[in-house]
C-alpha cells in the first residue's frame, strides 16, 4: 500500500532545550522508516545529524507533504500560519501545558504517529482570520491569525472607544479595554479567559468578546464566519491602539485607522489520532467533571 506521506517537516520551539529529546526520537523514527525529513532552521541544532536537511519556516511547506509541530499551542499556531498557504496537513506533539491543539503526548508519540502515517487518522479543518489595517484608504499592514485578532488599548490608562460593523451594518459602539474577534479554535484561548463561549471546532462561526466593557450589558456575540468585521474608533483625541493576531503585535494603530477582519478562504488541515475526542480534551484540560464517574462502592 502506498503511504499518504513521503516528505515530513518538523517544527519545534527553538528556544526550549527540553524539546531536544522528543525531536531526536521523532527524527530517528521517521528516518528509520525511510521518510525524507526537513527540519525548520532554528530547530535543526537539536538534531545530531550533520546531513539533516533544513528550511526556513516560511518555505518549509514547499518541501513537505506533512508537517509535525513539537511544543505547545504557540508552536502549533506558528506552524499553522506558516504552512496555511500550502494546503498540507499538520500534526501536533504536546510538550506544553494546556495543549488544546497538540493532542499527541511524547509517551504515545511512536504508536500514534505511526498509525497516522499509515493513513489511520481523523482530519479536521480549522480556518484562519486575516486582519488588515487601513490608513488613508491604503492597506498598511496585514496579518493572519489562527486563534484571534484582538484590538487593545495601548500606552494609555483610558478605555478606547470602538465602533463595530458587520458586513457594513452598524453593530454597536463600546468603551472598553478592547475587543477579541475569535475563531472556534481560539474560543478556548484568550476569548475563554475574557468570558466568551466555547465554540465547537466545526462551527461556521466567529465570536466577538469585549474586554472589560464600561457597560456591563455589552456581552459576547456569535456571528456567521462569512461576515466581514470592520473596527474603527470614535475618540476625539489621538491615542494609539495595539492589534494582535495570535501573539503577533501590530503596534501604532491610530484612531483614524480602520481594521478589517475576514475569514481566510483556505483552511488548516489538522490530523488527529483516530480516538480524538474534543469533549474529552475539554474535560481534561479544564478539569470538568472531576468527580464523575463516582467511585464504585467496595
Amino acid at each position: 500500500m502506498e503511504l499518504p506521506f513521503k516528505t515530513i517537516g518538523i517544527i519545534g520551539k527553538p528556544s526550549d532545550p527540553s524539546i531536544a529529546a522528543t525531536l531526536a526520537v521523532l527524527y530517528a523514527s521517521l528516518k528509520s522508516q525511510d521518510y525524507s525529513v526537513v527540519v525548520e532552521q532554528f530547530s535543526v541544532h537539536f538534531i545530531d545529524d550533520p546531513a539533516v536537511a533544513s528550511s526556513p519556516i516560511d518555505t518549509l511547506g514547499q518541501h513537505c507533504d506533512l508537517v509535525i509541530a513539537v511544543g505547545g499551542d504557540g508552536t502549533f499556531l506558528a506552524a499553522a500560519r506558516a504552512i496555511a498557504a500550502f494546503d498540507i496537513p499538520l500534526i501536533g506533539i504536546n510538550l506544553g501545558r494546556l495543549g488544546f491543539l497538540v493532542d499527541i503526548s511524547p509517551t504515545d508519540l511512536t504508536d500514534k504517529l505511526n498509525r497516522i502515517l499509515q493513513g489511520h487518522f481523523r482530519e479536521e479543518k480549522r480556518y484562519l482570520l486575516r486582519a488588515k489595517i487601513i490608513r488613508n484608504g491604503q492597506v498598511i499592514h496585514e496579518e493572519c491569525a489562527v486563534n484571534e485578532v484582538v484590538v487593545h488599548r495601548w500606552i494609555t490608562p483610558s478605555m478606547i472607544e470602538i465602533v463595530t460593523k458587520i458586513d457594513g451594518v452598524f453593530l454597536n459602539s463600546q468603551r472598553s479595554d478592547g475587543l477579541i474577534i475569535s475563531t472556534p479554535t481560539g474560543s478556548t484561548a484568550y476569548s475563554l479567559s475574557a468570558g466568551g463561549p466555547i465554540l465547537y471546532p466545526s462551527l461556521n462561526a466567529l465570536v466577538l468578546v469585549p474586554l472589560n466593557p464600561h457597560t456591563l450589558s455589552n456581552r459576547p456575540i456569535v456571528i456567521d464566519d462569512s461576515a466581514e468585521i470592520e473596527i474603527s474608533f470614535c475618540q476625539t483625541k489621538q491615542i494609539n491602539a495595539l492589534v494582535t493576531c495570535d501573539h503577533i503585535e501590530i503596534p501604532e494603530v491610530f484612531i483614524s485607522d480602520k481594521i478589517l477582519i475576514k475569514k481566510e478562504p483556505k483552511a488548516i488541515r489538522i490530523l488527529h489520532p483516530e480516538d480524538h475526542d474534543f469533549f474529552y480534551i475539554l474535560r481534561n484540560k479544564l478539569n470538568w467533571s472531576s468527580g464523575y464517574p463516582p467511585p464504585q462502592a467496595s
